[in-house]
């Protein structure tokens, strides 16, 4: 089939897809195929030799599909392949390497180099469409895998009701800031925050209103702290703020920053409307300590706070 021949022809098919790079040294045939690939709906980056495509492979988000031919100035499509999977650390790149070459070892080669499949010039424009639906399909596979792993590690290291840091995942967070405090001589906040009287509401509400107003309450005191500290659940109606980089002095004014935004209105869940109040134990570390025992510390100011009357901070 001669070039001509092959830009006749119009896709059966309109398809949104991805990003695909075309590597090739043939102005002519470089342009038949941006001319395909974006009637099918891709996104195409082009280069003419294989320096170029390496370039573009170093980007972040470079593209997921790769069509490379074999003989190319700069790198050839096959050291391209054994380039790409020696250095492939994150997302996979499906490769589709193409050549005149059609002799049995030649395919065998393009292979083992590391590309997934092979076409040998020229070729059929519904056979290219096919084989990059397979790639697609590869591709969307592993982007189904990550999000999947992505939500385990979610849940393994988030409270269910909340969405906020668990009790592990939390006491894990803190150690590492407490570590990592000694060794540039700075200062870790620790916050522990009770919900007041929150027996209360769920034995007169009932839970599901109950879990309502644990949820809006972790929403008011994710506004009020800084981007960087970590809000996790330690247990029941217990919540627990690292407060990275803090002195004492400024972990009571968080403190004091939570416990305003908690009581600023009453909470609205199915049609009722509940005051909630906090009392709040602060402390900080400005030398080693463990988690164990900075987490004591704070328990005690909490403890000191709901027995002086609750909705009140007690810095230790």
């Amino acid at each position: 089939m001669s070039t001509s021949e092959l830009i006749v022809a119009q896709p059966k098919l309109v398809e949104t897809t991805g990003r695909v790079l075309v590597a090739d040294d043939d102005p002519i045939f470089r342009r038949i195929l941006q001319t395909w690939l974006e009637k099918w709906g891709y996104r195409v980056s082009v280069v003419e030799d294989g320096t170029g495509a390496w370039d573009i492979l170093q980007q972040e988000h470079s593209p997921e599909l790769l069509i490379l031919d074999w003989m190319m100035p700069g790198i050839e499509g096959i050291e391209l392949c054994r380039r790409i999977r020696e250095k492939q650390r994150g997302l996979y790149q499906y490769i589709l390497l193409v050549t005149a070459k059609d002799d049995r070892q030649d395919v065998v080669k393009g292979l083992e180099a590391g590309a997934d499949d092979y076409l040998t010039k020229p070729f059929d424009k519904n056979e290219l469409q096919a084989r990059l639906r397979a790639g697609r399909r590869i591709l969307t596979l592993q982007d189904d895998l990550i999000e999947a792993r992505e939500q385990l590690r979610f849940r393994a290291t988030h409270d269910g009701l909340t969405g906020i840091w668990n009790r592990t995942a939390l006491l894990e967070l803190l150690r590492s800031e407490l570590e990592r405090a000694v060794r540039t001589n700075g200062s870790t906040g620790v916050l522990m925050l009770d919900l007041d009287h929150f027996k209360k509401i769920n034995d007169t509400y009932g839970h599901l209103v109950g879990d309502g107003v644990l949820k809006e309450t972790v929403q008011r005191v994710d506004q009020v702290v800084r981007a960087y500290d970590f809000v996790g659940r330690y247990g029941g109606e217990e919540f627990i703020v690292v407060l990275p980089g803090c002195g004492k002095e400024q972990a009571l004014q968080s403190a004091e920053r939570i416990r305003a935004a908690v009581n600023s209105a009453p909470v609205r869940v199915a049609g009722s409307e509940i005051a909630v109040t906090v009392s709040i134990g602060a402390t900080a570390a400005t030398s080693e300590i463990s988690e164990a025992q900075i987490l004591a510390n704070a328990d005690a100011a909490l403890y000191r706070a709901k027995n002086d009357g609750r909705n009140r901070t007690v810095l230790l």
